[in-house]
């Protein structure tokens, strides 16, 4: 009960200023019925209780059933396992999903029936199965994400060139609607397991950006079926809005609805966990019941949630969007910018990639940074949004290709783990809360709108939400990368002026760095401007699946060692020179220590490096001074703890120089 209470605690933060904002527009701008606003307090209520349920099944179910099939997938000995495995969780995770489902009535009802919401759902689920198949492929063969997110964006660039505005609005649009509620906390599992199976040094990168590939199978499928089938413009009337009326009458006609879609949402994917369970996993009974437990809260939170936004958000989205562009149409940038702001940080799959975000990359990235940077993104988005309906030169197509375009060519310049999360934040920005109460002002105000079409205007909101993010964390990531290397380097210029030593090298002592990885080459440079020179390094995860201790240390699986020979009468500085200007001390950084030499051979290694040995041979002598420098040295820790969690140790490489 501690931890369904800590949930619901935390999506109270988020959740109180969206219903303050509300509530505050509803009292001074709109006047809307009484029923309205008690159905809206309620809704938030139903909202709070099953957003924090819902969260707690994912900790105790989805999740260890994204690893558990992603280990299916990753251990799969053909190539066809791996894509069936792969197509079946992407389709039948978004055939399911309640966002899709419920886009797909919307455009059905705008289209006049033109468009099916059946046909659309299984068009989009088998554009997700595709997607995430061949997303798969690239992480397990280890190739370029940002190229391969490059390649896809750019076709769909070219599909856009022919189709209408009305396709190319709900094509987008659908693409945000499948990352929703169910679909997202499993994706994030299912790239987290695979990238965790496969190690290497990309495993903090590869964690993320699964949501980002299934994001552009929509967009495929539906560019793609406009195409095929000759269909460009879509000819229909929506449906006139006509709020419901009374309190509870409209929860206990959703309530049981919304028990049966959850759960016909969630069983496809459970029966292909529970057949695999039984074919290949085996479970032991106590993780099975913990599993059946989460599957029970994600079924009653789920349920929860959705009821409350359609009793309590639909509509109120609706009233909103109407009356302000009916009576201040002037005010609905601002109106959509605020509520930009703070919507967001109510969408669970938000809350759920914040946590793993943090949790992945041990708070380097810390939560609170992601979600301020995502409430800038979907304001600014949702203030272009309210200008294309108001200004009808201005379309669609300006803000998402010339936005996605931008993103690409920032992929190639940002940190690597900001790449992948970006392409998630696109997805999981735009999930319930977007695709109901957004979708449900946008429309609203589309509909009050002379000039504006609700089928073209109305459907791309999602579409402006979920590219927004995608370039605000890029951005991001370009600032975040830059500053970091600029703080480091001007912080310890000073530092890095070598030292003149006369005489002859007699002593070496042993310094090693055990760093986040990434940060062994500028470890490198910071100690050649010391005078130290080669080093050899050591990643703390690889493919060799085992735990070797060095030093009496065991590395992190998300670290990496360096190893330098370094002159007795420096090592000091050296030491000093990496834990500051690396900033070891800081949260999530590492440790340096040196191991004293005496008089144990290093000298003559050195001596064999500088008469131009191969680089095997000085790894020889390295590898042979180690051991004896730990079964007999005592560890002498200059700054921090040298003691952290164990972890594989693989892939030694030693840089060019190192036999300078």
């Amino acid at each position: 009960m501690s931890l369904l209470r800590q949930k619901i605690e935390e999506v109270s933060r988020s959740l109180l200023p969206v219903i303050a904002l509300v509530l505050v527009l509803a009292f001074t701008l709109v006047n809307p019925e009484s029923d309205v606003i008690i159905r809206f307090l309620l809704g938030s209520l139903l909202l709070l209780i099953g957003l924090g349920i819902f969260l707690l099944g994912v900790d105790l179910a989805m999740n260890p059933i994204g690893e558990h099939m992603a280990a299916a997938t990753a251990t799969s000995k053909t190539a066809i396992g791996v894509a069936v495995l792969s197509f079946l969780m992407g389709f039948l995770v978004t055939v399911a999903e309640p966002d899709l489902l419920i886009l797909g009535e919307q455009v059905e009802s705008a289209s006049g029936g033109t468009i099916q919401a059946q046909t659309m759902v299984y068009m989009v689920s088998a554009g997700v199965g595709v997607l995430i198949m061949l997303g798969t492929f690239r992480l397990l063969r280890g190739r370029s994400y940002p190229m391969f997110m490059g390649l896809a964006y750019m076709g769909i660039f070219v599909l856009s060139l022919f189709v209408s505005e009305e396709f190319l609005a709900i094509s987008f649009d659908s693409s945000g609607a499948t990352t929703g509620a169910l679909t997202t906390p499993f994706i994030l599992a299912l790239s987290a397991g695979l990238s965790r199976i496969k190690g290497g040094k990309t495993t903090e990168e590869d964690a993320f950006g699964m949501v980002g590939v299934m994001s552009a199978g929509p967009m495929y499928a539906l560019m793609l079926m406009s195409i095929i089938t000759g269909q460009s413009n879509i000819q229909g009337e929506p449906a006139p809005f006509e709020p419901a009326s009374g309190i509870l009458s409209p929860l206990l006609h959703l309530l049981p609805d919304e028990l049966i879609k959850s759960f016909v949402a969630l069983l496809p994917l459970c029966a292909l966990f529970f057949l695999l369970n039984f074919v290949r996993f085996k479970l032991a009974r106590r993780e099975m019941s913990r599993i059946l437990k989460g599957l029970l809260y994600t079924l009653v939170g789920l349920t929860l949630f959705l009821t409350g936004v359609y009793v309590g958000f639909l509509d109120m989205g609706q009233i909103l969007g109407r009356s302000i562009a009916a009576n201040y149409s002037w005010l609905l940038p601002v109106v959509a910018f605020a509520l930009g702001m703070i919507v967001v940080l109510v969408e669970p799959a938000v809350i759920v990639l914040g946590q793993q975000i943090e949790e992945v990359t041990g708070g380097r990235i810390p939560n609170r940074i992601i979600k301020i940077t995502l409430s800038i993104g979907v304001a600014l988005a949702m203030t272009g949004s309210m200008l294309r309906i108001m200004i009808p030169e201005v379309k669609l197509w300006y803000f998402l290709l010339t936005g996605f375009a931008a993103a690409i060519v920032l992929s190639f310049m940002s940190d690597p783990v900001f790449v992948g999360i970006a392409y998630d934040a696109g997805g999981v920005a735009s999930g319930p809360m977007t695709a109901t109460f957004v979708l449900a002002f946008a429309q609203g105000a589309a509909a009050m709108t002379p000039t504006a079409n609700v089928l073209v205007d109305g459907f791309g909101v999602i579409a402006m939400v979920a590219m927004a993010p995608v370039l605000s964390i890029m951005v991001l990531g370009a600032v975040f990368k830059r500053k970091a290397a600029v703080a480091r380097l001007e912080e310890n210029r000073p530092a890095q002026q070598a030292p003149i030593l006369a005489g002859k090298v007699e002593f070496y002592d042993c310094v090693v760095a055990i760093l986040n990885r990434g940060l062994a080459e500028e470890a490198i440079e910071l100690a050649r401007g010391i005078g130290a020179r080669g080093a050899t390094i050591i990643h703390g995860r690889g493919s060799g699946g085992h735990e070797v201790r060095m030093f009496n240390v065991e590395l992190q699986k998300e670290k990496e060692a360096v190893i330098w020979l370094v002159d007795t009468r420096i090592s000091d500085q050296v030491a000093e020179c990496l834990y500051h200007g690396l900033d070891l001390g800081g949260e999530g950084g590492g440790t340096v220590f040196t191991i004293p030499s005496g008089a144990m051979g290093l000298h003559d290694i050195q001596e064999d490096a500088e008469q131009g040995l191969s680089r095997c041979q000085v790894e020889q002598g390295l590898q042979a001074a180690q051991q004896g420098l730990a079964a007999g040295a005592e560890t002498e820790a200059s700054k921090g703890d040298p003691s952290t969690p164990s972890a594989n140790i693989s892939d030694m490489q030693t840089p060019d120089n190192a036999g300078e």
